[in-house]
């Protein structure tokens, strides 16, 4: 019983007020630019953007223009799981010592074969 009023209890957490405060002016804003979008002037250009993007030409016109390109491209981005500060700096560090492995190996390979072609040809 005592569960069911504590759930029941409409009193906000204190960081459930904070986040309201932080999103209010927010909130508000959207509010007011649906409520202007949805009046006369702007709800019919509205309307004629929206029948204008419909036409087989500008969808053409779009489609040369990579928008869907752009668009997936953004989308893409945002589902990436991006790695922590940590991971990030332990797998630049195995880049660079892989770099510098792979870059001093191909050094004395290249250091090695020209000594060996001078002396064949320079014989």
């Amino acid at each position: 019983m005592k569960a069911q009023v504590a759930a029941a209890d409409p009193t906000p957490t204190k960081k459930r007020l904070l986040i309201r405060g932080f999103t209010l002016p927010i909130r508000l804003i959207w509010r007011g630019l649906k409520w202007v979008s949805h009046k006369p002037p702007l709800k019919q250009i509205g309307h004629g953007c929206r029948w204008f993007g419909t036409r087989r030409p500008i969808k053409f016109i779009g489609r040369i223009l990579g928008f869907n390109y752009v668009a997936g491209s953004v989308r893409e981005v945002k589902m990436v799981t991006w790695p922590s500060f940590k991971q990030s700096i332990r797998l630049t560090r195995a880049v660079i010592i892989f770099s510098v492995i792979f870059g001093s190996l191909i050094a004395g390979v290249d250091f090695g074969l020209g000594k060996v072609f001078k002396q064949i040809i320079l014989k």
